[in-house]
């Protein structure tokens, strides 16, 4: 018996907008129906049930709110996603307690479009149950490795490395931006490796005293110092047949680096004041922020260590370079703090996935886990709104602006600017500053932004001519 195709109600004013979803969707496989305005898709609406109903907000004579009530008082298992591009915060959070499944802004990527209708329609499949974020995560699941999420290129390339390393002895340097998740990757590695069984010894190499360093990472005899009132193993030694991750090796003190060398050229360390040598079998993962070719040009971290730890280099890319793995995250974290919380959140507006892709992330996935969690506690609404994001992140917005007013965002450079105007605008913000440090004098102006005293003469004339 062949299958029912889904029924489909679009509802838009715009008779392009109309045309274009109606072919859209029946090429799709659904059964697309359409109606003018929302007082036609009222009326049609009474007439028929439909799976779902795709509405405009303004449609001139109603609303999408008063389309969505309207399905709902029809068929309570008819779900309703509702698009535009002016809804406000407000309007959402009605539609979303009338029980809209969700908000697609204009203009909208097609994709989007179709895997927002297709959840929305596994969610009537489903009952109409909550069980459909879960559902909806089936498949991401296997985009995890490990705790590890994500199925972008960049990652994938991480994944490859990772099986490819794991059963080898050999010591890796993981490097990468803050909040990229290097400790796990250096987890997975461990997990993955025949040492599984064993310590994975994690080590902040930049959170120790100078003074205590040597002691935690090779241990001491009794009476070696002042306080060793007993004697202590090492972090080498605790990590001995298992892994130690040293975490920022970037920040090790010189003294360090050469007992470092030592002990992974020798695999051997001396406790402090310890007259002989204790032999170790550990795996060595370091990690770093910093870019440790620079640090050793720079004369701050030994070359002969960088090639002992280096032997494996694996970089992990930033979160701003992984195109589609914040919305999987996002989706993750929205899960497993609403879980924490006792929230019923189900999911991520898509106005809320549309914010959260146009961002930078400058701390990584971290600062993305403590957003979402930040938004699991502040939503009052079982779906995540942009109003429970937009505090950071807008404070955060890359913006210039000049003495005539002008801001300009970076990421407006995907709809096209004026780049000769930003420029100006710049220039001139910088020559207004500097004048006003400068209490009007041009020559030390000048000084202050590094120009000549004919130079800034020349460019604040050119400044008030444009003006």
């Amino acid at each position: 018996m062949e299958a029912v195709a889904p029924s489909i109600l679009v509802v838009d004013d715009e008779l392009s907008m109309r045309e274009f979803l109606e072919v859209m969707l029946a090429q799709e496989g659904y059964d697309v129906s359409l109606a003018v305005n929302g007082k036609q898709a009222v009326k049609v609406i009474q007439k028929k049930s439909f799976d779902l109903v795709l509405s405009d907000i303004r449609l001139g004579d109603l609303t999408g709110l008063d389309v969505l009530r309207a399905a709902k008082k029809k068929d309570s298992s008819t779900v309703v996603v509702l698009i535009s591009a002016y809804a406000t915060t407000e309007i959402a959070v009605e539609a979303m307690n009338e029980g809209a499944f969700d908000f697609v802004p204009k203009p909208f990527d097609n994709t989007e479009l179709k895997a927002t209708l297709l959840k929305a329609l596994e969610l009537k499949q489903s009952g109409g149950k909550k069980e459909i974020f879960a559902a909806a995560n089936e498949a991401e699941l296997e985009l995890h490795f490990g705790k590890i999420i994500g199925n972008s290129p960049g990652m994938r390339r991480i994944y490859d490395l990772i099986n490819q390393v794991a059963t080898t002895k050999t010591n890796v340097l993981i490097s990468g931006e803050s909040g990229t998740g290097k400790e796990l990757i250096a987890r997975a590695i461990h997990n993955m490796s025949d040492r599984c069984d064993k310590s994975f010894v994690v080590v902040n190499c930049g959170g120790i005293p100078e003074t205590l360093i040597e002691s935690e990472f090779f241990g001491h005899v009794k009476g070696s110092f002042t306080g060793a009132v007993n004697e202590k193993k090492g972090l080498f030694e605790a990590a001995h047949q298992g892994t130690i991750f040293l975490d920022e090796i970037g920040e090790l003190p010189p003294m360090l680096q050469v007992k470092l060398l030592r002990a992974v050229q020798e695999t051997a360390v001396k406790p402090v004041g310890g007259t002989r040598e204790i032999s170790v079998d550990v795996r060595i993962i370091s990690a770093t922020n910093k870019r440790l070719e620079q640090e050793v040009i720079d004369g701050n971290f030994r070359e002969d260590l960088f090639f002992r730890l280096n032997v494996i280099p694996l970089k992990v890319p930033p979160l701003r370079d992984r195109k589609g793995d914040v919305q999987l995250l996002a989706n993750y974290f929205t899960e497993k703090y609403a879980k924490r919380m006792g929230k019923d959140i189900s999911k991520l507006s898509s106005y809320a996935i549309d914010f959260l892709n146009k961002y930078s992330f400058p701390g990584n996935v971290r600062e993305l886990e403590n957003l979402i969690e930040r938004s699991v506690a502040l939503s009052s609404t079982n779906i995540i709104l942009p109003e429970s994001l937009s505090i950071s992140l807008h404070k955060k917005r890359r913006w210039i602006e000049g003495i005539k007013g002008c801001r300009f965002d970076l990421d407006d450079v995907e709809q096209g600017v004026d780049l000769d105007k930003i420029l100006l605008s710049i220039e001139d913000a910088y020559l207004k500053k500097g004048m006003e440090i400068s209490g009007g004098n041009k020559s030390k102006a000048a000084e202050l932004l590094g120009l000549s005293l004919r130079s800034i003469r020349y460019r604040l004339s050119k400044q008030e001519e444009e003006k």
